[in-house]
């Protein structure tokens, strides 16, 4: 079963349209929509707890929507069956936040897990497989180092090849600059711009890295608040005069998102003040 199908638009592989999303009765997501064209490197941005996260298990199917509809290469992912879920996943790699590795495998081992699980590969085709998506992130030297052995940024882009493995038409990250220091930072950023190029997939990269994220996407959608309240290309972010971007691209206290936890004045809290 091929993944296109003849009902996706030409230029639009993910499709986010009029979602509700609610953990038990705290609603995370209301009523969002938004589109992921084919090809491109789109971030979603916004602060903890906004339901960002949540975005890439609805798309992974994880989970399911309240309401609405997350259409992926033309199909409801909630509506699949197992299989029909199983074969979607396929298409898809994800890079977790920390990587995520097997720890009692080798780097090696990692990268070929799932072409072990997943095709009738001769164990020769794994080996340069394996080889070519390490070369790729600049670890074939690192095949045979276990997890333990790796820095965080060696592990993040042996995490990235393992995601790459089966050259998927979807790649999913989940806070993929988190804990990397400013060089690790800028190969992993570059990584996932000319790898995304490289194999025409597609990207969706949930972060809080602004200006890293703005140096290698197409394009932005800020959530606050279970809601869309921004989008555009690194250029118009960049220049909105939005209060929500423009506080969160500059890293201000003070604005639309409050610093503070709502609580009654300071003083009278100190001075045991009761109000009606």
């Amino acid at each position: 079963m091929p993944l296109s199908s003849p009902d996706v638009p030409a230029d639009s592989l993910v499709d986010i349209d009029n979602v509700t999303f609610s953990y038990d009765r705290r609603t995370i997501l209301k009523g969002i929509s938004l589109k992921i064209p084919k090809g491109k490197v789109v971030a979603i941005m916004g602060g903890s707890g906004c339901g960002k996260t949540t975005l890439l298990r609805l798309i992974g199917g994880q989970i399911k929507p309240s309401k609405g509809e997350v259409r992926v290469a033309g199909r409801v992912v909630h509506e699949l069956d197992s299989d029909g879920l199983y074969h979607l996943r396929r298409k898809m790699g994800m890079l977790f936040q920390f990587g995520a590795l097997f720890t009692d495998m080798s780097v090696f081992d990692n990268v070929a897990f799932q072409m072990r699980e997943h095709t009738e590969l001769p164990e020769s085709m794994i080996r340069d497989l394996v080889l070519m998506k390490l070369n790729a992130v600049g670890l074939r030297g690192a095949a045979k180092l276990m997890p333990s052995e790796l820095s965080g940024g060696m592990a993040r882009r042996v995490a990235l090849a393992r995601a790459i493995a089966l050259d998927p038409v979807l790649m999913l990250y989940d806070e993929p600059f988190a804990g990397l220091d400013p060089i690790s930072l800028g190969v992993i950023g570059k990584l996932i711009r000319d790898l995304n190029d490289a194999l025409g997939a597609t990207s969706i990269m949930v972060t809080h890295s602004v200006q890293e994220s703005l140096r290698i996407v197409d394009y932005v959608y800020f959530v606050s608040e279970g809601k869309i309240v921004a989008e555009g290309t690194p250029a118009e972010i960049t220049a909105s005069a939005e209060p929500y971007v423009h506080q969160f691209v500059d890293g201000l206290p003070d604005g639309p998102v409050p610093f503070q936890y709502p609580a009654k004045p300071y003083t009278d809290e100190l001075m045991g003040v009761r109000r009606a």
